[in-house]
Parts: structure tokens; sequence; C-alpha cells
């Protein structure tokens, strides 16, 4: 039974993906800052007895994903597919406002932990392995035109930075390393005028991952599976 680990699980684009990999027949550990709130999540599992495992995770702080590490090495897990999804945005910077803290929060969030979780869970990833990075093209420096949410943009330049040295990284263990946008989605984050649902997305970047080869290592990807520039 193929094994993945979904950071950010409880909303979103999170959700969605642990759902569809439960349907598909995966098992899946769903990492997320605060389990005891997180209501789909425990109805999914309710509905996938033994194939759902929701545990904590908080991206800002370096002992919680060394606590998410030693929890599954308990489980002895080996994980075929590592979605680092979780991720912030800070809304309605503008310019001569923005502030130190909204650039440090959104390194760390989506970038630094992501990097670190993928690094600290290296020993864990079975040969093979898939680790998706959830990117965006906001982080696309070759299509950037307008100051639109600096921190998230920066931080997700920084991810796909994260991506090339980690794709080289891990190259030994056959381990294969992407950046996939999802698109503009209806989520939270995307916002309610967003042209794509969650379900069309996710099922998209799945499509997407299970065709990858060790040759599209260290690339950034749409959903649909085309190159985005850097």
């Amino acid at each position: 039974m193929p094994q993945a680990l979904v950071s950010g699980a409880n909303r979103g684009l999170g959700l969605e993906m642990t759902r569809q990999l439960l349907a598909r027949g995966d098992r899946v550990v769903a990492a997320c800052r605060h389990p005891g709130r997180a209501l789909d999540l425990t109805r999914l599992a309710a509905q996938h007895p033994g194939r759902l495992h929701v545990i904590p995770l908080d991206l800002m702080d370096t002992r919680s994903i060394d606590e998410l590490v030693r929890e599954t090495n308990a489980l002895d897990l080996r994980f075929d597919l590592v979605v680092n999804n979780a991720g912030m945005l800070v809304e309605g910077e503008r310019f001569g406002e923005i502030e130190g803290k909204s650039l440090r929060d959104s390194f760390a969030v989506n970038a630094e932990g992501a990097f670190l979780l993928t690094q600290a869970l290296a020993s864990r990833l079975a040969d093979g392995a898939k680790v998706i990075n959830l990117s965006s093209t906001l982080g696309s420096i070759a299509r950037t035109d307008s100051l639109y949410s600096p921190s998230y943009a920066m931080s997700k330049a920084a991810l796909n930075m994260a991506t090339r040295l980690l794709a080289i990284a891990l190259r030994e263990q056959g381990v294969i390393v992407v950046a996939v946008s999802p698109g503009w989605v209806r989520t939270g984050m995307g916002g309610a005028g967003a042209p794509l649902k969650p379900e069309a997305s996710v099922a998209s970047m799945l499509r997407v991952i299970d065709h990858l080869k060790p040759s599209d290592s260290g690339r950034f990807l749409a959903q649909t599976g085309e190159t985005i520039a850097w």
C-alpha cells in the first residue's frame, strides 16, 4: 500500500489531496497545526479506518518537525510521496508598509519549513519516492509583472530554489523532487473568485505526479504538467 505524507492537510488543497489519496487506496499521514480542530480529517479517519494518521506539525517550530519524524519512525513508515502543501499568505500587503515579520514568517513556513521537513524525512523516503513542493506562479521571477503579495511571492521563489537543491541532495536515493503550482484555486487562500475547484486542481496534480520520471526532478511545473519559467 503506497504511503504518503501531506502537510497542511486540515483544509483547502491539503485536505483535498488527503481525500483523493485515500480514495485511491493510499495510507496517509495528515499533518496540521491543530489536529484536535481538524474535524474534516476526523471524519475522513472514520471513513478510512487504519489508513489515515493525523499528527501535529507547526513548520515555524523545528521541534515540531523533530517530533513528527520521531512519530513516523515509531510507526516504521516509509513514504512514497511527500506533499509539502502547508503555506501562508499575508493579506493586503502594500509597498511601504510591508513588515519584516511578514517576510520572516512567510519564508519560515513556505520555504524553510518544506526544506527542513524533507531533509528530516530523507531516511524515511522509499526508493523512487516523490516530493512535491506546492509552489505558485507568483514565485516565478520570469512571470512577475506586478507588486502582488511580496512576502508570499518571495517565499515561493525561495521554495523553488529549495526544490532544485533537494533534487540534487536526494538524487542518489532516486527521489524525484518537483515544485508544482496548483493554479488559482477556490480555497480560503485563493478566494471565492478563483476559477479552479480544489477537486479539479488536485486531480490534475495527481495525474502529473503519477507520471513523473527521474529526469523531471528539479523542475517547476503547472498542475497541467507544463513547465513554468523560473
